[in-house]
């Protein structure tokens, strides 16, 4: 082993003191064209001892990271025989990269071996209580990364030992350990097969194997050690805190769990470390909350070896089981003293009380030997330090044998309405301060879960933390705006600001207590009365007032005038030394109606009018039910004696909708938890992570589709011998060996009946796999049916011509099982989303499809393709408020529907009558469905049987078929007269007669749709049937299924599949909800969900989390998508991008190694052309300081840089001179704050002029996912630090946004010193850093991308200014001086009047004010 750590006293040994980070990265590694110079002399004396002498500061760990230290100096300056200190300062750049969120593992990989051994030594050297607190920290954090990372096979191939059935060695006793063994047959096999491994070893072998099984026991007796120390209290904890993070993570896996829980549980770590001083130390409250944590996951009802679920039933027989044995040793060795308990109820000892009460007699010897008897552990090794006696026997075994608290019990306690104390709790208060350092008391989430019941309750918790977060931020922030002041008085306050979404109130009234239902000592609901002021409120307030809608949440507050000057809640103060307020109480309340001043509801209230004008509203009532368990609660502390907190609250509060959906949710996640949910069976080892990969894959599946009718997605035989490059088509031989569309594919043979496969088997599973993607492919065509001589019948075609992945992803996604798609940028996900919904529509007639996106941009985007399709419009449906932004004629949503259906019936009648008619039919057969149906079957279909028995009779002539028609009069307005002529062929008549009766056909079969609502009156009956029965496609977003997921489950609804768009930016627990939408077989206990479709990129954003602690620790923004990705689940990666010129594509195609271009972007002349005005169609422009300053913080994580939104600004007004369309360009910016600037500068130098207009759209960077524009003007923001954009996530998003032209505003050698920013950077760092403008050119200019011309250079934004200013100069002087400013109604400047709707942004600046948090992510 290397020698061990060397300490220095000096701070700066080695290295002078006017020497910077970024000096010493160049004279060692960035600038050396060999190797760098890293003698262990050199790295010990400039580094090491420098880092040590400032305590490993967090600002200079952290330089050294961004100044790529790990994968240019220390990993290749790394041997086996490395000193330790070099050891030590990986692990520790390890710890950094994880906290910046950046990838780790991939700098190791070429080198194996080495790492190997780098992983040992790590190891080797947690185990040495000799080394310095910070390396210790260190070399514990690199093993907790690694065990976080057991997708990557070089970090699984050295942690899988460590917990492997080995370990079973270090168990205390044989007897234990065959107790253990007993419990299943894979741990007997296991065990042998280890046993045979370490026999047949060599002794290196033997001694690394022996290494392995002892070094977590080793180091939990070190943890021991530690938490029953008395020396230094703040590293112990600092350490231990470290640790039982790694334990938690251990044991929350089931691949990690199955062997070490039994050790943990073996070690009696839980008792030990609750009755450690550590643990009683009351400044470690974080080491409590994790030992609760820990404690869950370790008495978690599981099947260790499956993950399959106990049924609660089977849990309590076992734990009777346990109370039983307990029992009888009780008898037989202890009858003087326990005979009461052996004679107890199991619920009177299944409690700690009762059962402490009855062990209480024992004397500390005869709990040692009631401990041995029932095979608990009595005796430690010396090193553990574990005070043996009587507190440790009892606690033990009240440890081992109290009932566990079930989740399900702590999911369902839990409100969902939040209060002060939640608002404010610590936990809460904790995790908003986290900065990585320590780590917390909260579920995590990773690779696997235990069962659906613990991804439930970790999802749960997470979700409530993070919406609890997102409301304190908000009222705080409401409030804030508002600025109270002490009153005249003590009690009273003024407000001197204002908020648009909050308002003083007087006390609430309450009006009514309901009785509590049977069983509860609740009251059944909390009714309440609030009067607003509504008097003082602009008219956009007031409205969002007046738009509450039913269970919509409010916050009731009371503020109190605080004493300091600073913001004190609930213990908590936050230093602002402008705040004279605290938030006291917090009450939420649900509403009920909104009513008028004068008690009216709003729609039905008279409007006031004076002298002719609306007059201003003075009051609004609102009714609401305030928490009912709070209520209860809250009349408790009254009758103590304590204040009645419902006569102090003083102002309501209310959020915008889309954020204040938390209520619903969380119900949602309670309900899923009580009803024990389940997933189909072939998903759900997928989901939890267990097992093959490749289980939910349909090519594993028994139930594959073999022969698929693919109608359209071919446009001709050369493209489908194109899309399936790796197989042979077979054609049929009736057909010859090139035929035209529509093809039926047969991809499979039948199988063997004899040789049933064998799911067990793995190796001919795969086998099977491949024979099937390589076998040939049976290719089968018909001739399409005719429509009807009307061109509103004809079939709506797809004209698309699909890539081979495109067309791998569409078959894959009409097979059953799991399909997961990655679209990089531009590569048609969406187009490939509607051809499967399109095949399976047509495919699978009985089967309906739920189709689910992130946002409602992006459902409507694909929903308006899917209207495009030869899909009836009757079997779609909208759900979600977003349908009213739907760019379509027809309305789809519930309501509309209905309507367009009884819209339809007057036209479809209309159509009987007039066929009536033609027939010469007296009667009122158009009345009704009823009649309609009536008459199709007395005279319609008599009438097409005798005219078909005559067509297709030997005897049947072209004369005598035109002559039986029936309907010449009925067809008499078809276009393209006559419709039969006499010289056509029988064949061809037949056809076209054919076509004849499907259009009439096609009518009744309309009416009989509609029939039922026109039986059923109540509007909410025909929404809710045609949600369950006539809809086929149903189309929602993942916040709306997580909304209404049990009102539409209970409705009987149910689907087929599921198909997720943008799902790598849907949070898991969203992307569950889909999956669980519809209740279980009644018979089956299955869910008829037969394949779920998930389509998305998960190297671009992920879902938005703003509490920095649930994002980054506990990972809470992973998605579904990613999580299956990193499984190793099969994906099909869509390879050819189709959005942007292949010059700007090459700024992020390094992402994508196999993306490639369509041909189109070579061939249409928009990509060939040069952009008017500009030298490069793309350019990284560096923007220096502006007025002295680069980027600032007026408040926290709301970063603004003026000069770049000067520059954007000037750059769009240019663009606009030229003659660029405003809807053309959009303005992109990395924060929050940026974009509000960039507004303000637009609105103060472009809104109402018509010369600049305003941009289509000006956006942050994370908001505009899944758009594009023509032009794209970007702005990093940071000139001080690369922040979030070190996430290459977000910058693949920035990069991909635009088609033809991408101006990129910011720090260029800032942006350029970032590694994982590098690649991109060398390609926009080949351009010159100053924006070239050329002359002489105006939109749309014919010089061509590549012809060479001369440019003008603008040297900052000062001279871009004054470039356009004189621009716009010679541009009114040319239009005579005069520039018209468009105005709206009442005056206001607005958006350029001839640019069009889309050209118009919302400034949103009232939004903006009131709405702080959102989109912000902290760097």
């Amino acid at each position: 082993m290397a020698p061990a750590l060397e300490s220095s006293t000096s701070n700066m040994t080695g290295a002078p003191a006017g020497e910077s980070w970024e000096q010493l990265a160049e004279d060692l590694w960035l600038s050396r064209l060999n190797a760098p110079d890293s003698r262990p002399g050199i790295v010990k004396s400039k580094i090491w001892d420098r880092l040590e002498g400032e305590a490993f500061n967090w600002r200079s760990l952290s330089s050294l990271e961004s100044l790529q230290i790990l994968e240019r100096y220390l990993w290749p300056a790394y041997t086996e025989d490395a000193p330790n200190h070099l050891v030590v300062l990986i692990a520790t750049f390890v710890g950094v990269k994880q906290r910046a969120r950046v990838p780790i593992w991939d700098i190791f990989v070429d080198r194996p071996e080495q790492f190997s051994s780098l992983f040992h030594r790590v190891l080797s050297l947690n185990l040495d209580s000799t080394l310095p607190s910070f390396a210790k920290l260190s070399l514990l954090s690199f093993v907790v990364v690694a065990f976080q990372s057991l997708e990557k096979p070089i970090v699984r191939k050295e942690s899988a030992p460590l917990v492997s059935i080995s370990i079973w060695h270090n168990l205390h006793s044989e007897a234990v350990r065959d107790k253990a063994l007993d419990q299943s047959v894979v741990a007997r096999k296991a065990w042998r097969a280890a046993h045979k491994r370490y026999e047949a070893a060599d002794d290196p072998s033997k001694a690394k194997l022996r290494f392995d099984r002892s070094w977590l026991y080793t180091l939990l007796l070190d943890f021991l050690r530690q938490v029953n120390d008395s020396g230094s209290v703040t590293e112990s904890a600092q350490y231990s805190q470290r640790l039982l993070e790694f334990l938690i993570d251990l044991v929350s896996q089931l691949p990690t769990r199955r062997y070490v829980i039994t050790v943990i549980k073996d070690l009696n770590l839980l008792p030990i470390l609750k009755l450690s001083g550590l643990f009683e130390d009351e400044r470690n409250s974080l080491i409590r909350e994790q030992y609760l944590l820990l404690q869950h996951f370790v008495d978690f009802v599981v099947y260790d070896y499956s993950g399959h679920s106990s049924k609660l039933k089977t849990s309590y027989e076992s734990h009777c089981n346990a109370l039983s044995n307990l029992q009888r040793v009780a008898m037989k060795h202890f009858e003087a003293k326990l005979k009461v308990l052996a004679f107890c109820n199991y619920a009177s000892i299944a409690e700690r009380s009762g059962l402490e009460s009855h062990l209480g007699a024992l004397s500390e010897e005869e709990l040692e030997r009631l401990c041995s008897l029932l095979q608990l552990r009595t005796q430690y090794p010396r090193q553990a330090n574990v005070t043996i006696g009587r507190r440790l026997y009892l606690e033990t075994l009240l440890a081992a044998f109290e009932r566990p608290v079930d989740f399900q019990s702590m999911v369902s306690d839990f409100s969902t309405l939040p209060t002060e104390d939640d608002l404010y709790d610590q936990s809460l208060l904790r995790t908003e301060e986290y900065d990585g350092s320590q780590p917390l008391p909260i579920p995590k989430f990773n690779l696997q879960y235990l069962n659906l019941g613990d991804f439930l309750w970790r999802s749960f918790l997470l979700y409530r933390s993070e919406a609890f977060f997102e409301i304190q931020k908000d009222i705080e922030s409401v409030v804030r705006r508002m600025r109270p002041r002490p009153g005249a008085d003590a009690s009273s306050l003024r407000y001197d600001g204002f908020s648009r979404m909050g308002v003083p109130i007087l006390k609430p009234a309450i009006i009514e207590v309901a009785q509590p239902q049977v069983g509860s000592s609740k009251p059944a609901f909390v009714r309440a009365e609030i009067i607003l002021d509504v008097n003082h409120l602009n008219n956009n307030a007031r409205v969002g007032w007046d738009d509450l809608r039913p269970n919509d949440v409010v916050f009731l507050l009371c503020v109190k005038s605080s004493d300091h000057a600073s913001m004190s809640m609930n213990g908590h103060s936050t230093i602002r030394p402008d705040y004279e307020w605290k938030i006291k109480y917090a009450r939420a309340a649900e509403v009920v109606q909104v009513l008028d001043g004068n008690g009216r509801p709003l729609r039905d209230a008279q409007v006031p009018q004076t002298n002719g004008s609306v007059a201003r509203p003075a009051q609004r009532r609102l009714l609401v039910n305030l928490d009912r368990v709070k209520y209860k609660g809250d009349l408790d502390r009254v009758a103590q004696g304590k204040p009645d907190i419902y006569q102090s609250l003083n102002v309501i509060v209310r959020r915008n909708r889309k954020e204040n959906n938390f209520k619903a949710t969380l119900d949602t996640i309670q309900s899923l938890v009580a009803a024990n949910t389940h997933l189909p069976t072939w998903f759900r080892d997928s989901f939890l992570g267990y097992g093959d990969p490749c289980s939910s894959h349909y090519t594993r599946l028994l139930n594959k589709i073999r022969s698929l009718d693919y109608r359209d997605t071919f446009l001709d035989w050369q493209h489908l011998e194109q899309s399936f490059p790796e197989r042979t088509l077979q054609p049929a031989a009736e057909l010859g060996s090139v035929f035209p569309p529509p093809y039926v594919l047969q991809l499979f043979d039948e199988p063997s009946e004899a040789e049933p496969m064998n799911p067990r088997k793995r190796r001919r599973e795969q086998m099977e796999s491949d024979n099937l993607a390589t076998a040939p492919i049976k290719v089968s065509s018909y001739t399409p049916p005719k429509t009807g001589p009307y061109p509103v019948d004809a079939p709506r075609l797809n004209k698309i011509r699909f890539t081979p992945a495109q067309t791998e992803a569409i078959t894959s996604g009409t097979q059953p099982g799991l399909s997961v798609v990655v679209g990089p940028p531009g590569t048609g996900k969406t187009d490939v989303a509607t051809q499967i919904i399109n095949l399976l529509y047509h495919n699978f007639p009985g089967e309906r499809i739920l189709l689910v996106a992130h946002s409602n941009q992006a459902l409507n985007q694909l929903f308006q393709k899917i209207v495009a399709l030869d899909i009836d419009s009757r079997h779609l449906l909208r759900l979600g408020h977003g349908e009213e932004d739907l760019d379509t004629e027809a309305s789809f949503s519930k309501h509309g529907r209905v309507e367009s259906f009884m819209d339809n019936r007057s036209g479809f009648l209309a159509e009987v009558d007039r066929l009536a008619a033609s027939m010469n039919v007296e009667g009122a057969h158009g009345n009704s469905c009823e009649t309609a149906d009536y008459f199709n079957k007395v005279y319609i279909q008599p009438a097409w049987s005798r005219f078909w028995d005559h067509a297709h009779s030997p005897a049947a002539s072209s004369d005598s078929i035109i002559e039986n028609f029936p309907f010449h009069i009925y067809f008499a307005n078809a276009p393209n007269q006559p419709l039969f002529s006499p010289d056509k062929h029988v064949e061809d008549l037949i056809a076209i007669a054919a076509g004849c009766e499907y259009h009439i056909s096609r009518i009744f079969t309309e009416l009989e749709a509609i029939r039922p609502f026109e039986i059923l009156r109540q509007p909410r009956d025909k929404a809710n049937y045609l949600l369950v029965k006539e809809a086929r496609i149903i189309a929602m977003t993942s916040t709306h299924a997580s909304i209404r997921r049990a009102e539409i489950a209970s409705l009987g609804f149910h689907c087929d599949s599921l198909i997720m768009e943008e799902a790598a930016q849907i949070t898991e627990i969203e992307s569950f909800v889909p999956c669980a939408m519809q209740n279980p077989d009644p018979r089956s206990g299955e869910l008829p969900l037969k394949r779920i479709v998930l389509i998305g990129d998960h190297l671009q954003n992920s879902p938005i989390i703003q509490n920095p602690a649930f994002r980054q620790y506990a990972n809470f923004e992973q998605s579904l998508f990613l999580r299956l990705v990193r499984l190793g689940v099969p994906t099909i990666h869509l390879d050819q991008q189709g959005r942007c010129r292949p010059s700007i594509a090459e700024l992020f195609q390094w992402r994508y190694p196999s993306l490639t271009n369509l041909p189109h972007l070579n061939q249409l002349p928009e990509f060939a052309r040069a952009n008017a005005g500009f030298k490069y169609d793309y350019q990284f422009i560096d923007v220096p300081d502006y007025q002295g300053h680069g980027e600032r913080e007026p408040s926290p994580h709301f970063i603004q840089n003026l000069g770049e939104a000067e520059y954007a600004v000037a750059l769009y007004q240019y663009m606009r001179l030229l003659g660029y369309p405003a809807r053309d360009i959009s303005i992109l910016a990395a924060y929050a704050g940026q974009r509000a600037l960039i507004r303000d500068v637009l609105a103060h130098r472009c809104a109402g002029n018509n010369l600049f207009g305003l941009p289509r759209m000006v956006s942050t960077v994370d908001k505009y996912q899944g758009e594009q524009n023509d032009y794209i003007i970007l702005s990093l923001t940071r000139s001080e630090s690369v922040g979030y954009l070190r996430d290459v996530r977000r910058l693949t998003v920035a990069l991909s946004r635009a088609r033809l032209g991408l101006y990129i505003l910011g720090r260029r050698d800032l942006f350029g010193s970032c590694f994982e920013m590098k690649p991109a950077m060398q390609m926009l760092e080949r351009r010159p850093s100053k924006l070239l403008l050329t002359t002489g050119e105006m939109y749309p200019t014919q010089r061509l991308l590549n012809d060479e011309v001369d440019g003008v250079e603008m040297d900052g934004v000062e001279h871009l200014g004054q470039y356009v200013y004189e621009m716009s100069q010679a541009k009114i002087k040319a239009l005579g001086g005069e520039v018209t400013m468009v105005r709206d109604g009442d005056g206001n400047a607005v958006g350029e009047g001839d640019a069009g709707e889309a050209d118009v942004v919302d400034l949103g600046f009232e939004e903006e004010e009131e709405d702080p948090l959102h989109e912000q992510v902290a760097p």
